[in-house]
């Protein structure tokens, strides 16, 4: 449901990224958390403590209750959300079920890095209704070697581990993350994680903007390595055998180009409705924005002292709302704009005065990347049109 407030027509928050704990087991070399611009992680406490998570199931009932949502998504982050056991993520869960109206559906997620996950941990969290997602960069030990501990060894087998289980227990496994690093033979990426049974891959391009740019392989093919490699993977998942698993980014874009509205901030130019509270109860924007400078998600605004609707009125948040006139002059003018929608918004950020009023710094990949989707699309469809019109 839409709503009028003195910005314009908002949207309701739908999503709600609850941080259980502030820190992570794993220190991934490529981390934009932890090794970013952002140091705001190193204030936060370590656990979120209950008087937060009481605060927090309250915000989240007041906000529903106020637009009568029908349903609502919670997902559980940290860090690494599994730190202090399933329990927390219980005890969250609980108290968000205890306060929203019976008439809203609440959906609880979490993200993992899988290295603390057990068969007795992913038994609780399933049978509380919970789906479960995996970070990896592919399904080899090899290909996450940049994923280690604090000490430097390697977390690929505590992670092989939780995916193995999670494919014991499909009824809780969400899927799989996976950071795009181009240098990778992108075959073997797809090949590896489509071994381990997920139901859907999120193929993400890493955290990177104007002013820090994205890493480029050693010696790049061409202009658009990331394009490049995202193509090569669709092929594989469009020519591969049925049924594999959803690719969302696939997934979106095909839906974008058939005319429907997009569900995620990769693409697409649907208000974004989602929003961070950390373990101390700040209201914050979603995490990728801590990659551009250090403050970025920041809202000023609590739980304790403030409303998700007072949140809609941020401006941060408000112009993640604005769909094609929050874009700047060159993306408004591109024929691809309903697809692209300009990108996920932490890429587009240049600390030179223009802010997040640029296209993406993965334009050119994401415009390989469309052109080359819409045209096995077109091939695919046009036959079955022609055919038709015989008839």
């Amino acid at each position: 449901m839409l709503r009028r407030t003195d910005r314009g027509t908002t949207a309701p928050f739908r999503q709600f990224v609850l941080k259980l704990h502030s820190r992570c087991n794993l220190a991934c070399t490529y981390c934009y958390l932890y090794t970013g611009p952002d140091r705001s992680w190193q204030s936060r406490p370590l656990t979120v403590r209950p008087d937060t998570v009481r605060q927090t199931a309250h915000r989240i009932a007041e906000h529903v209750s106020a637009h009568h949502l029908p349903d609502i998504r919670i997902d559980l982050h940290g860090g690494e959300p599994l730190l202090t056991g399933p329990g927390p993520l219980l005890e969250q869960a609980q108290a968000i079920r205890a306060a929203v109206p019976a008439y809203c559906a609440v959906s609880f997620g979490v993200q993992t890095n899988g290295t603390l996950l057990t068969a007795a941990g992913l038994n609780t969290l399933a049978d509380a209704g919970f789906l479960v997602g995996l970070s990896l960069d592919g399904g080899t030990a090899g290909l996450n070697h940049r994923r280690v501990d604090h000490a430097g060894r390697p977390s690929w087998p505590a992670a092989a581990r939780a995916a193995r289980l999670l494919a014991a227990r499909p009824d809780a496994f969400a899927g799989i993350l996976c950071t795009v690093d181009p240098a990778t033979d992108p075959g073997q990426v797809h090949r590896s994680l489509c071994a381990l049974s997920p139901p859907m891959l999120d193929y993400l391009l890493p955290h990177a903007n104007w002013s820090s740019p994205p890493a480029l392989p050693a010696r790049p093919a061409g202009p658009t390595p990331y394009g490049d490699w995202l193509c090569a993977v669709f092929d594989l998942w469009w020519d591969g055998p049925a049924p594999g698993p959803r690719i969302r980014l696939f997934t979106e874009i095909i839906g974008l180009l058939l005319g429907r509205p997009s569900s995620t901030e990769a693409v697409g130019l649907s208000p974004v409705v989602a929003l961070v509270v950390d373990t101390d109860g700040a209201i914050e924007q979603v995490d990728s924005l801590k990659s551009a400078y250090d403050g970025a998600a920041a809202t000023g605004l609590d739980v304790f002292r403030h409303s998700f609707d007072q949140a809609l009125a941020h401006p941060g948040l408000a112009a993640r709302q604005q769909g094609l006139a929050g874009l700047g002059e060159q993306c408004r003018a591109c024929p691809l704009v309903m697809v692209c929608g300009g990108g996920n918004y932490a890429h587009r950020y240049r600390d030179a005065g223009s802010g997040f009023r640029n296209p993406s710094v993965y334009c050119a990949d994401l415009e390989r990347l469309i052109r080359h989707v819409a045209s096995r699309v077109n091939a695919a469809l046009t036959p079955n049109w022609r055919r038709a019109d015989m008839t």
